[in-house]
């Protein structure tokens, strides 16, 4: 096990106070390969820092400000980059083989090659340039901190970070931690990188970290399976069931051969003969491999002996992380969809397959494979964690963090059972005085609910208003929950995120938050409480949830706070979590206020003759019935029966013909045409 807790503070990177600012000068050491798209991330995340790109070829340089320049127009003609940003991207860069030009820099991160040799005389030529308090990162896939940085001068603000190709766009970048380092400078980093779009993983510092050691064996595995039955492309194929690209397509698009082979001898030194490279890894330059999408016939018998031998090396690999205490389960299920493209996270495969199925993929990959590692002890242990929520404790408040940063912390069954889960543990202990719900990053609280099921009840109006009623499980325990429950809104919060926030008994948001209940752009209505809690706890704002509900019109924090809804705005993430806490602090043992039960006045529905979301044409039909439950909800004698209303109006609306259009445009990713 590693002997550093990864993490001592907070699962959570923005829930700590940072002492830094975002770096204003950035540097990168290296210009051959991936060093070019961290600098690239590093300056559209920071378009007004000065980016100092440092390589002894000039060669290097002028390919890298060409391949800026290219990413920036690529970017300018999807619409994805406003001319006046791509502006700021490609200014004030210096391209330079000279390090003196460090000297007045934030942060550096060598991304030299893959030699510990050459990067120990990088990290001396670093310090030699840099102040003493300029933090100092190396990328490197495999080679531990404490090699690269133990003869440092000062060690304590060095450390490694591991990016993924494409590293401007891919999402996960690895903080290793080890015992040189001060542990400010990983929360900083982790803090940095959330505030920069990334998604920081705390790893031990052990050859390979965390996702390498499952990419890797991956691969090598991946030519171990060659012979005369079984091709590259065979191998590919199945793969795609797991990964978006199948290894030896990787393999290919990275040049990783000879890295691989490398490590992997290095791992046999140090762990056993098992990681030995496959032959094949050194004497292949470029394997025929299989597209993304592309097929290949294979046989099933052939099939199940490749899905068996992948399937067995990631588990084996996920098994020994988590045995060794490399990572975490969360970091390494997460890690494994962001950063290496799989569909799904190990522990989730293994969930659907059953313990059975497993434990029998592995023992038959142990017998292939002797010497790899396995199963150490209770197998319920690898499935004991929260796949899409963090835990965090602040002064005796649960802080419960919604980490779906490819989906924007969209909400989904399991999500919504996650936090009910943490609620029921807790709510009866007598040291946790209450609980904060917030999103991961600083974009997004809750982008919505998934469509999940939803296609499956159109048209079937008894099943849809059952399915309003099952995914209110977390809401009503919320109504009734007996400790304070405050939402920290720190972006967005849309359709089933905004309906999560109200149900909390404060809400509190940053000044870039805003809330839309968009469902009637896709022919539905807001069906889990969207018709009757914000009229019930905000009557005097009812006019303002008329065109939020019947034209998906936007409410920006500022104007929530003006009507009340929110009770406190705040600039950053941090006094926004500081704030939601003094808020739970605040209702602990009080009554908590709860949604009236009793019928409440609210301001006319005044007909709407072309009702319209922007340049979109909605549903006539859709806002009638909007319209009527709206009304009907108001005026019942209590909350339960508002509820069934607006249950029943969700059961009623995906009867009609634009409830089946909008959510066949919605999967279809085009523009609804509403008939009525």
């Amino acid at each position: 096990m590693s002997s550093l807790p990864l993490y001592p503070r907070h699962k959570n990177p923005l829930l700590g106070k940072s002492e830094r600012p975002l770096p204003r000068e950035v540097a990168v050491i290296g210009a051959g390969n991936i060093g070019p798209d961290i600098a690239y991330y590093l300056k559209t995340s920071l378009p007004d820092s000065r980016l100092i790109l440092v390589d002894v070829v000039e060669k290097q340089l002028k390919k890298a400000e060409e391949r800026f320049k290219g990413y920036v127009q690529k970017s300018i003609d999807k619409k994805k980059m406003k001319p006046e940003k791509a502006n700021s991207v490609l200014e004030n860069i210096l391209y330079t083989s000279d390090y003196s030009n460090l000297k007045n820099a934030d942060l550096v991160i060598e991304a030299a090659t893959e030699d510990l040799v050459i990067k120990k005389k990088i990290v001396a030529m670093i310090e030699d340039a840099v102040r003493d308090d300029t933090i100092i990162t190396s990328n490197t896939s495999s080679i531990p901190a404490e090699r690269i940085f133990n003869d440092a001068k000062i060690p304590s603000r060095t450390t490694i970070t591991h990016f993924f190709g494409p590293a401007w766009r891919n999402p996960a970048v690895e903080v290793i931690t080890w015992s040189g380092v001060d542990q400010n400078i990983v929360d900083y980093l982790r803090w940095m990188f959330c505030m920069t779009g990334k998604v920081p993983f705390v790893s031990a510092d052990r050859l390979c970290f965390i996702l390498n050691r499952v990419f890797e064996n991956w691969c090598n595995d991946a030519v171990f399976l060659l012979d005369e039955e079984i091709t590259t492309r065979m191998v590919d194929h199945v793969a795609q069931e797991f990964v978006a690209a199948g290894p030896f397509f990787v393999l290919n698009m990275t040049s990783g051969n000879l890295i691989i082979a490398k490590t992997n001898t290095q791992k046999a030194i140090e762990e056993g003969e098992h990681y030995k490279p496959a032959n094949l890894m050194r004497s292949v330059d470029t394997w025929f491999a299989l597209k993304p999408g592309e097929k290949e016939e294979v046989a099933p018998e052939t099939a199940e002996k490749i899905r068996n031998r992948l399937l067995g090396v990631l588990f084996s690999q996920s098994f020994d992380i988590i045995n060794k205490g490399i990572g975490t389960l969360e970091d390494l299920n997460l890690g494994c969809i962001l950063g290496l493209g799989f569909r799904k996270g190990p522990f989730d495969i293994m969930k659907e397959l059953g313990e059975e199925k497993v434990k029998n993929i592995i023992s038959l990959f142990q017998q292939q494979r002797p010497g790899m590692p396995g199963i150490e002890g209770d197998y319920g242990k690898y499935q004991d964690f929260y796949r899409n929520i963090l835990v965090d404790d602040i002064d005796g408040v649960k802080i419960i963090t919604i980490r779906r940063p490819q989906f924007m912390n969209a909400i989904s069954d399991e999500v919504n059972m996650e936090i009910l889960n943490v609620l029921k543990e807790f709510e009866s202990d007598p040291s946790v005085k209450g609980f904060v719900i917030t999103g991961y990053g600083d974009r997004a609280f809750c982008a919505g609910a998934e469509i999940g099921k939803f296609p499956q009840v159109l048209g079937d109006f008894e099943a849809s208003v059952q399915y309003s009623r099952d995914c209110s499980l977390l809401l009503r325990y919320l109504d009734s929950c007996s400790k304070p429950v405050v939402a920290a809104v720190n972006g967005m919060a849309l359709g089933g995120g905004f309906e999560l926030a109200m149900r909390c008994h404060k809400l509190v948001a940053a000044e870039s938050a805003w809330f839309q209940l968009p469902e009637v752009t896709l022919g539905i209505v807001p069906g889990i409480g969207g018709l009757v809690v914000p009229y019930r706890r905000w009557p005097n704002a009812s006019g303002t949830f008329h065109n939020m509900i019947r034209q998906a019109a936007r409410l920006t924090a500022k104007e929530a706070f003006d009507l009340g809804i929110v009770s406190g705005l705040e600039s950053d993430y941090y006094s926004l979590i500081q704030k939601a806490v003094q808020e739970v602090k605040e209702l602990a043992g009080k009554p908590i206020p709860r949604i009236p039960d009793a019928p409440v006045e609210i301001a006319p529905l005044e007909p709407l003759e072309n009702p319209m979301a922007g340049k979109l044409a909605l549903s006539k039909e859709v806002v009638g019935i909007i319209d009527k439950a709206i009304k009907e909800a108001a005026a019942k004698p209590s909350f339960e029966e508002a509820l069934e209303t607006g249950y029943k109006a969700s059961g009623e609306v995906v009867c009609t013909k634009d409830a089946r259009e909008g959510i066949t445009a919605f999967l279809e990713k085009r523009t609804p045409e509403f008939n009525k």
